[in-house]
């Protein structure tokens, strides 16, 4: 069957220019979105195999629409600079392909892409449109499918009728009347006043349009809806036209003209040589040779068969690894691949070729550890994986799975969507299709391995990524697989002593209230603390009052509720997320096994997800308590904690050399009232604690890129006092100063920054033309060394930890890493001679110019431990 691609051209770019790092080649040239543009097109076209392609353009600025609305995507930003001189090369870039482009005055390029989707539909052609533009998901149908790119141009919802029905109750030609009812800001389109999505939706669901909404006004409930509805009823209508995709584009062509043939690979060739895409040169240059990967290896019947370097992969379509066990096995050598069902296999075979093996390479090696131990198979043996090395080259990238990691080195396979489906349209695949999926998988994980480690060289972050990264998975997958205990009877406890202080503070609001009302909406929180109360409205919404946080807290001193308000909120989200989301998380075990992310933070530090134990709040004592529910393996056993002392600082201290700091740490002074006695100039002993606090303030807030407008809301004072604060503190520390500047700098010229042991981070926003946009990255660029080296130096420890023959003397077992922190389950009586031995292993996991200081704790519990 035919196969039409369309690209909406403008938005395409946007989401290419966004989702990847600032990049140029020699000549100065801005060349991030024709990369990720040349990404899309290499695996557009291999993934679905076009017969008929086209790239649509906006022509210009003005279009029919602007004539029946002159504000028609009015507040629209300008387009920055670097991406405005990528627009014509991504033109030739498209040329160079073989693709058909168009646009056409007054027409958008969404015109042109209905037009021709319309056109398509009825010739019964396949046809996929991708776009960065939710308008266009009102074209799909059962021949249309719409993939919208989310975030940068990898992360993708595929819209069809099913999911649209699925996503908004809607079919996708009523987009247009939800648009219409509640407008579209990045547009410009007005939509009626007080009507959000949660509203257009109801009213669709029963009215169908927006003319049937306004024909049955009368019905429609809410006063002051009504009265918006009647009073911007024409607005509704000139919305829902603006939003409508025209169809009928006086287009000089027919769609057999857009044919698809990709028959310009020199002109192409020549082109990615002057825009120095290297990684897309070689793929060419291996598609002349022997070296081409089309994944035609023979296949093989015994893991004995294979010699050399293998890669290794065990899959399963399920996200928790540590509950799913794997289904099928693929090996490779690069020429010969093995495939079977792990029903058709005994563990002891699969163990004999693992530890036989000097070289394997994987994609997620906790992953593939974790789905091993199903089999009880407790391999650590794996020496590269690319996913760590893929999210070490461009840490903002999202990791999604091998697909789009190889997709960065030009070898394009079938995502993992893609091949299973998603939602109503998830498959078990089996059969020769689904072992062709597992070879392509293995094959590119096989082939990703060698570039991948050329560019780690190039970057100088293979030895992080050998040495570091690398043994740190094998660590977390330990750690994963032991878990913590939890003792669920004191959660259940501590669940009814919160419900019983909720119920209380809710008679109490409803007393000072004067009658009962849901307490969780904020509508009817609205009218009790704005009509009937009289407090003064800080913030409104579409949908009416604004009971926010941030609202709550500006109201504290104009009425006691909002104190009883406040603290009934953060118990009722203590309760629900953690009191009782943590017993759902408790295994067979009496364990809760949490999973540790490596590819998430860009700063390199560790999260956890399912739960997420990193998120406990300890601020509040009720959220502290918690911690009462983790418990050491039994009796005999306690749980100790140690954590740096004020890392982040003593890594500011060593990178910046600033002897102040360097003699206060190294002379054991509290940095502190060191850093209020040099602000305030001030001796020691005339340090209040209220200086000390502001100091303190100021100190972290440094590490983590404050603002003044973040510190004036810490300290509660004005802004102009917090840049006062922050000035005096960098004249006082002037080679803090010296790096905030150099490292700017740095940034600007290379277009990333980087931590003692060079892992780097991208800053793209640090040219940008918006003074925001711009500042943010510039805090960015400036705290990320800090906190990257500090997340490091953490991870440093644990795999010193690992390795250390000391250690391994006793019975300790890491459980838990927590920002700053490690969580043992240690024998009582080898605890006292444990703790010298990881004190001095944390301690010595860097050398810095100040000394690193850990404190510990230890107790029956982890809320004892400190």
């Amino acid at each position: 069957m035919d196969k039409l691609i369309l690209i909406d051209g403008n938005s395409v770019a946007f989401r290419a220019f966004y989702g990847l790092p600032l990049l140029s080649n020699q000549s100065g040239l801005h060349t991030n979105a024709i990369f990720g543009y040349a990404r899309l097109l290499e695996k557009i076209i291999a993934d679905e195999k076009p017969t008929h392609f086209l790239v649509a353009f906006d022509a210009g600025k003005s279009t029919f629409r602007h004539k029946q609305y002159e504000e028609y995507k009015g507040g629209r930003q300008k387009t920055p600079p670097e991406l405005g001189e990528q627009l014509t090369p991504i033109r030739r870039l498209i040329d160079v392909y073989g693709i058909k482009r168009y646009e056409l005055d007054e027409y958008e390029a969404d015109d042109i892409i209905g037009t021709l989707s319309t056109k398509a539909d009825k010739e019964g052609l396949e046809t996929i449109i991708i776009t960065g533009d939710r308008d266009l998901t009102q074209l799909a149908s059962d021949h249309t499918t719409i993939y919208y790119t989310k975030k940068g141009i990898s992360d993708i919802d595929r819209y069809t009728p099913a999911f649209v029905e699925e996503l908004y109750g809607l079919k996708p030609e009523q987009i247009i009347d939800l648009k219409g009812l509640m407008g579209d800001k990045s547009d410009n389109i007005p939509g009626v006043p007080g009507i959000g999505e949660k509203t257009a939706l109801k009213l669709l669901k029963e009215y169908q349009s927006v003319e049937g909404v306004l024909e049955h006004l009368d019905e429609v409930k809410g006063k002051k809806l009504k009265e918006n509805l009647t009073e911007y009823r024409e607005d509704a209508l000139l919305s829902k036209d603006l939003a409508t995709i025209y169809k009928e584009v006086p287009i000089d062509f027919d769609i057999a003209s857009l044919k698809f043939e990709q028959d310009r690979e020199e002109d192409k060739y020549e082109l990615f040589k002057e825009l120095e895409f290297e990684s897309l040169l070689k793929n060419m240059e291996a598609s002349e040779t022997e070296d081409k990967v089309e994944f035609e290896d023979e296949r093989v019947d015994s893991l004995e068969e294979l010699s050399g370097d293998v890669s290794f992969h065990l899959e399963v379509r399920a996200e928790n690894y540590l509950v799913n066990a794997p289904v099928y096995l693929a090996a490779t050598d690069g020429a010969l691949t093995f495939i079977k069902s792990i029903d058709e296999l005994e563990s002891s075979s699969i163990e004999d070729f693992l530890t036989s093996r000097k070289s394997i390479n994987v994609y997620d090696i906790k992953r593939q550890m974790g789905l091993l131990r199903h089999l009880d198979i407790h391999f650590k043996g794996f020496d590269s994986d690319i996913m760590l090395g893929s999210f070490l080259l461009d840490p903002s990238k999202k990791i999604i799975d091998v697909a789009e990691t190889a997709a960065d080195f030009a070898v394009n396979i079938d995502s993992d969507d893609y091949h299973y489906g998603k939602g109503k349209k998830a498959v078990t695949p089996s059969g020769a299709e689904h072992e062709k999926f597992l070879n392509d998988k293995v094959m590119a994980i096989h082939k990703v391995r060698e570039p991948m480690e050329e560019y780690l060289r190039r970057d100088e972050m293979h030895e992080l990524w050998e040495t570091l990264e690398i043994p740190l998975a094998k660590v977390l997958a330990d750690m994963e697989y032991r878990g913590i205990k939890v003792d669920a009877s004191r959660l259940e406890e501590m669940e009814k002593d919160i419900q019983k202080r909720l119920d209380e503070i809710e008679s109490t609001i409803y007393e000072m209230a004067g009658e009962s009302f849901n307490i969780n909406s904020p509508k009817q929180l609205g009218h009790i603390l704005f009509e009937k109360l009289n407090l003064p409205v800080i913030k409104k919404t579409k949908t009416g009052y604004s009971t926010a946080v941030d609202v709550l807290e500006q109201l504290q001193d104009k009425h006691e509720i909002i104190e009883h308000l406040l603290h009934y909120r953060t118990l009722a989200k203590l309760q629900s997320t953690y009191v009782i989301g943590l017993q759902g998380e408790i295994k067979e075990d009496s364990k809760i096994h949490t999973r540790f992310n490596q590819t998430l933070a860009q700063t390199g530090r560790l999260s956890s997800v399912e739960p997420n134990l990193q998120n406990i709040p300890i601020r509040i004592d009720e959220g502290r308590k918690i911690r009462k529910a983790f418990v050491p393996k039994d009796e005999n056993h306690v749980l100790l904690a140690l954590d740096y002392s004020q890392i982040e600082l003593r890594v500011l201290a060593h990178i910046t050399q600033d002897e102040t700091m360097i003699n206060a740490f190294t002379s054991d002074t509290d940095i502190h009232t060191k850093t209020a006695m040099e602000v305030f100039k001030v001796d020691k002993e005339d340090v209040t604690q209220n200086m000390r606090r502001n100091a303190k303030a100021v100190n972290f807030g440094i590490v983590y890129g404050i603002s003044d407008y973040g510190l004036s809301q810490n300290l509660g004072i004005t802004r102009k006092e917090a840049k006062t604060f922050i000035d005096n503190y960098l004249n006082s520390f002037p080679q803090v100063k010296a790096f905030m500047k150099s490292i700017i700098q740095d940034a600007k010229r290379d277009g990333y920054v980087k931590t003692m042991l060079n892992r780097r981070r991208y800053i793209p926003d640090i040219h940008s033309k918006n003074f925001n946009a711009r500042s943010f990255a510039e805090r960015t660029a400036m705290n990320s060394p800090i906190q990257g080296t500090a997340a490091d130096i953490i991870k440093l420890a644990m795999v010193e930890y690992d390795k250390s023959e000391e250690a391994k003397k006793y019975d300790a077992k890491l459980l838990l890493q927590i920002h700053d922190e490690l969580i043992f389950d240690v024998p009582k009586d080898e605890v006292e001679d444990f703790i010298p031995v990881i004190r001095r292993i944390m301690e010595n996991a860097i050398e810095l110019s100040v000394p690193l200081n850990v404190d510990y704790g230890y107790g029956s519990d982890w809320y004892q431990v400190k």
